[in-house]
């Protein structure tokens, strides 16, 4: 089409309008501190452990009265 090139030529004017704003915008901004490394976080883990254990036995369906437990139950 006719267009076409037209289209691309202002889709790169854009796009290095753009990248040069973005240089301006980093340019302008400050670094910032590094930041200290937190502690682990053993109880969030352990709560998350927590939950993942019970969501499974709660998906898992209980063997009913005088049925044989499955593969799972005899490993």
């Amino acid at each position: 089409m006719y267009g076409d090139d037209i289209h691309l030529r202002l889709h790169r004017i854009r796009a290095e309008r753009l990248h040069r704003e973005a240089l301006r915008a980093r340019a302008r901004h400050r670094p910032r501190p590094a930041r200290q490394p937190r502690p682990p976080r053993r109880l969030r883990s352990r709560l998350g452990w927590t939950l993942v254990e019970v969501g499974l036995r709660l998906a898992t369906p209980r063997p009913r009265p005088g049925q044989q437990p499955g593969l799972a139950a005899r490993l």
